[in-house]
């Protein structure tokens, strides 16, 4: 009987961890389609809005690492419950939030940090609780599915709600799936981590917040500033530090992150040095399986993220289908990613991972490039199926793999540490994505050229970069069918 335990545990987790993701994924792209109604509800610009969703973006990304350690600190369940609770109060702030300042609070602040606490008990939960590498699998691809499915239904379901009701009814309802969430983990059991809880590297965190959020910063930044030469003035509190024409704001906000990032790991070696217990343990970057799989996802977010953007911006633009349309046209893509993350225990069983992330790259760069003939060459909103299906396939495959194996690579007492890594270096593909695919537009938005081919071109250019990252990958025994 003993035996069943970790079995039922992980059945039991398994429906809030999953409600938990899709809410997460589903928030970062259901704003974007309420933006202007927003704006005028709260008595500011579009400008106030996206500043917004893009500090919501910074919150959740700098403090992903910190967030994943209190796992260790606070306990597993107990830092999933402290994340929902304020996610919940964030979400209800916006929904009544009377001006920006407000909103500011509730989205950009607590629904920010309650990401980050929520989001790394997830992958941990599952990961302590399934009691073989295939129920991982499953459950990885349940959750990476829910995911997928946020993400890409966040548009449409955003649009629905702002379109029938409010804008405002969109932040509700995930106020009422938190609570739904809490209320199903209530009295689930918290697997301990094995031995004494460490103490919180205060230090250690400030360093990889402040690092992570100047990486990210200049990576959002590109999509209004370019790569190169500015393409317009960057003020800072109405002073104009850099003037169109010089050198683009990210430059110096990457390097700013990259100095504080090194610095982040000398502390850490100080700290490990002097016998106690860093933020993030160095081991963790000794594993070249994990290496690789963690580089793995960063490419696989960043496609995913990127293909979702330009596209939805392509159909709505350059074809002037509505967001609930757009959402719509997607839904190949959504599919394709609900269908083999599905079938992840399967593949699991019968494939190492390393052949599921190859393989799922290969049907991913074949779905982008058959995207980039068919519905680059042309109208009609049919062009686009096989593509989206092809690549959501791919990605669904190699998604649930590389987090299969990332996070398996290490004993329960790590799982802490590698969850917060693995989720920033997701997040981190997730923004790049975003602001290399907008980038692109912008740059390629001239007569004679194609915004949408350009932006699809980069994105299977990385694809393959992606796919010769995982040939890298150490072969490993099949598992028996």
């Amino acid at each position: 009987m003993p035996s069943r335990q970790p079995a039922d545990a992980a059945r039991a987790m398994i429906l809030p961890l999953a409600l938990a993701q899709f809410i997460c994924s589903y928030a970062g792209t259901a704003m974007n389609v309420a933006i202007t109604p927003m704006a005028h509800d709260l008595h500011t610009s579009v400008f106030g809005v996206q500043t917004t969703i893009t500090l919501f973006t910074l919150t959740m990304a700098a403090l992903m690492i910190p967030g994943s350690k209190l796992t260790d600190v606070w306990g597993r369940k107990r830092c999933l419950v402290a994340g929902l609770l304020l996610y919940g109060l964030g979400a209800l702030l916006a929904t009544i939030a009377p001006g920006l300042g407000v909103m500011l609070l509730g989205n950009a602040l607590l629904e920010g940090v309650g990401s980050a606490l929520m989001i790394p008990p997830i992958y941990i939960l599952i990961t302590v609780t399934s009691p073989d590498l295939a129920t991982r699998a499953k459950h990885f691809g349940i959750v990476s599915g829910a995911g997928a499915l946020g993400a890409a239904t966040g548009p449409l379901i955003g649009g629905l709600i702002t379109s029938l009701v409010t804008w405002r009814a969109s932040f509700l309802l995930q106020v009422l799936v938190i609570a739904w969430i809490v209320a199903l983990v209530r009295h689930q059991p918290d697997p301990a981590r094995p031995g004494p809880a460490p103490h919180f590297d205060v230090t250690g965190a400030a360093l990889s917040a402040i690092g992570l959020l100047f990486v990210v910063l200049g990576v959002l930044l590109s999509t209004t500033y370019g790569w190169g030469a500015a393409r317009t003035d960057f003020a800072v509190a109405g002073h104009v530090v850099i003037a169109q024409g010089g050198i683009s704001p990210v430059w110096p906000s990457l390097a700013l992150g990259v100095l504080t990032l090194a610095a982040f790991v000398l502390h850490l070696r100080r700290t490990e040095r002097a016998g106690h217990e860093p933020l993030l343990h160095l081991r963790m970057f000794g594993n070249r399986a994990a290496n690789l799989g963690l580089g793995t996802q960063a490419v696989q977010w960043l496609i995913m993220q990127g293909t979702f953007f330009v596209t939805a911006v392509y159909l709505q633009n350059a074809r002037g289908y509505s967001a609930i349309v757009t959402g719509l046209a997607l839904t190949p893509a959504t599919a394709g990613i609900l269908a083999s993350s599905a079938a992840a225990e399967r593949f699991a069983r019968r494939r190492s991972e390393r052949t599921l992330i190859v393989g799922g790259f290969v049907l991913t760069v074949t779905g982008m490039v058959t995207l980039l003939v068919l519905a680059a060459g042309g109208t009609g909103v049919w062009r686009s199926v096989p593509g989206l299906l092809l690549a959501g396939v791919g990605l669904g495959t190699m998604l649930t793999a590389s987090v299969n194996l990332v996070q398996s690579a290490f004993p329960d007492r790590d799982q802490g540490d590698i969850s917060g890594l693995s989720r920033a270096v997701s997040n981190l593909g997730s923004s790049l994505g975003t602001a290399l695919a907008g980038s692109v537009i912008v740059s390629a938005a001239h007569p004679g050229r194609h915004p949408y081919a350009a932006s699809l071109t980069v994105l299977v250019v990385l694809a393959v970069a992606g796919l010769m990252l995982a040939v890298l990958l150490p072969r490993s025994p099949a598992p028996n069918a």
